[in-house]
């Protein structure tokens, strides 16, 4: 007589059940987390020069994608009256920031109470730079006789000019905070000057 198989017992079925169900777990998670990483800002997308900034961060009318990225990202989303947010993940040529390569980041000072330029790695945390230095801001800036502000990035700094050391081989993105920018640019955000991002020498 031939043997038949035996059925798969109840805990062999309960084993594939909960591999699957993490499985899809997995994939649902992955998937929004690629969304949230890559997509571009639902709504109303600024875009000028280099940088990138959504008229609806930190208002009411932003929906659950524009929330989850301004979560996501640690900014901390004011109303536009108070505060307004440009990110650069590319320099005036189009070449994603890689914090290996030294940027020239040059430009006149952002209508608005005070301002801030911030480099941050691309999981959105600071970098350990060794001269506590992580951002360039409106008490803190130089400015030359056409009133222009500029600052470097990279493993070095350069004579002069203000540094943001930005360590390891990673991605680099820009921050660019306007707090109680003037009326004009909350009505038309487009119309800021943006500064300019612009590589300096070979990449490592």
């Amino acid at each position: 007589m031939v043997s038949r198989p035996h059925p798969p017992s109840r805990y062999k079925r309960l084993a594939v059940a909960a591999l699957l169900y993490l499985g899809a777990v997995a994939l649902g998670l992955g998937s929004a987390w690629w969304v949230l990483r890559h997509a571009s800002w639902s709504g109303s997308v600024v875009k000028v020069g280099p940088w990138t900034g959504s008229t609806l961060a930190g208002s009411t009318d932003a929906d659950m994608y524009t929330r989850a990225r301004v979560a996501l990202e640690g900014l901390l989303a004011l109303g536009r009256d108070e505060t307004m947010y440009y990110m650069a993940r590319h320099d005036d040529a189009g070449r994603p920031l890689r914090s290996a390569c030294s940027y020239r980041v040059e430009g006149l000072p952002p209508p608005a109470r005070w301002w801030s330029i911030t480099a941050y790695a691309d999981d959105f945390f600071l970098f350990d730079a060794p001269n506590r230095q992580y951002s360039l801001n409106g008490s803190t800036a130089r400015l030359d006789a056409s009133g222009r502000f500029a600052l470097v990035t990279g493993h070095q700094g350069a004579e002069g000019l203000h540094w943001l050391p930005t360590p390891g081989q990673r991605g680099l993105v820009l921050t660019l905070r306007l707090y109680n920018p003037a009326p004009e640019l909350q009505a038309a955000p487009a119309r800021l000057q943006p500064p300019s991002i612009k590589a300096i020498g070979a990449c490592s």
